[in-house]
Parts: structure tokens; C-alpha cells; sequence
């Protein structure tokens, strides 16, 4: 048995959509009470901290309308079925800057909002980057822009929250700790 697991007495889907499903749990709990769960499955994401050869980051600003506004961020997109997320991770690089790389180096992965969610997001290291040869090409409801930054500019954005997410924000540290 885990450890104060949550046993699932019934399960209802109550939307099911292109990025996610929801569901409503009845569970019951490690102290025999029952209680409610609303569950977001997700397929699972991958982000890409891109580093040029002059040591800048690549970031794209988007709006994101659950904030109401546009935020930098490091590129990153959602697993389609059954897809290695290294081949997400360079898909969604291509996508949403315009490079590519042969030197991609998996760095973790974690779940990013384990309270209701299960998305599971890995996140990548992309550098010797290179001009990919198709050119840029985004999802059709997607817009983006593409900068820049180095890294004092990018501690900069987070302090005044211009960057306001925790992968882009785990980016940063990352790049401070390793001296990339």
C-alpha cells in the first residue's frame, strides 16, 4: 500500500478536450472518510532552454489567456500521442524559434501542478544551435515572438514578473548554477 494513498471509488470524465480531460474522484481516505478530487489529465509537455553560442537564451513572449496577458518564456509544448519528448523538444524548438540542434541534453522532469494535475513536463538543454532548415512554422492559433536575453536581463524580467512561469523561472536557476 502507498503511503496515505487515496483509494478511487468511482471516477466520472466531465469534459474531455484537445489539450485536456477532467475528471470528478470520489476517493476515500487514508483515515476511511471520503472526499471529492477534480483530476486534469494531461499528455504531458516538454520545454527547451535554448542557449545561443553568445550565451543568450532564447525566449518567445505569448499571450496566455488564462493570465489575460503575455509573458516570456522559454519554448516548450505538449507530447502528442506516443512521442519521445526529445523529438517534442526539438519539434517545439523548430516551431517556436526557428532553430534546431544536434546537441539537446535531457535535464529532469517534474510535475508541474501535482495538486490537480499530472502533467508531467521534461525539460531539455538545446545548444550549438542552427537555423532550421524549414524555416518557422507555428500551430495555426499560435503567436509567438522570438528574443533574446542574457542572463541579467532575464533575473531582471523575473523580479518585475515580465517572466511569471515556473519552468522559465527553473530555466534561469539552472543557467546560474551551471554558468551557461
Amino acid at each position: 500500500m502507498k503511503k496515505f494513498e487515496e483509494k478511487t471509488i468511482q471516477s466520472e470524465q466531465i469534459f474531455s478536450g484537445r489539450m485536456i480531460d477532467l475528471f470528478v474522484d470520489q476517493v476515500e481516505l487514508p483515515n476511511g472518510e471520503y472526499s471529492t478530487r477534480e483530476i486534469i489529465r494531461h499528455p504531458g509537455a516538454v520545454a527547451v532552454i535554448a542557449i545561443t553560442d553568445d550565451h543568450k537564451l532564447v525566449m518567445v513572449e505569448q499571450y496566455r489567456k488564462p493570465l489575460e496577458r503575455s509573458i516570456l518564456e522559454i519554448p516548450a509544448g505538449k507530447l502528442d500521442p506516443g512521442e519521445d519528448p526529445a523529438d517534442t523538444a526539438i519539434r517545439e524548438l523548430e516551431e517556436e524559434t526557428g532553430y534546431t540542434t544536434d546537441k539537446l541534453t535531457f535535464i529532469t522532469s517534474f510535475y508541474t501542478s501535482p495538486g490537480f494535475a499530472d502533467e508531467i513536463l521534461y525539460l531539455y538543454l538545446a545548444e550549438q544551435l542552427k537555423v532550421a532548415k524549414n524555416g518557422r512554422e507555428t500551430d495555426d492559433d499560435e503567436f509567438v515572438e522570438v528574443f533574446e536575453y542574457g542572463l541579467d536581463e532575464l533575473v531582471n524580467f523575473e523580479a518585475t514578473q515580465r517572466i511569471h512561469d515556473i519552468k522559465t523561472s527553473y530555466a534561469i536557476q539552472y543557467l546560474k548554477l551551471n554558468n551557461k
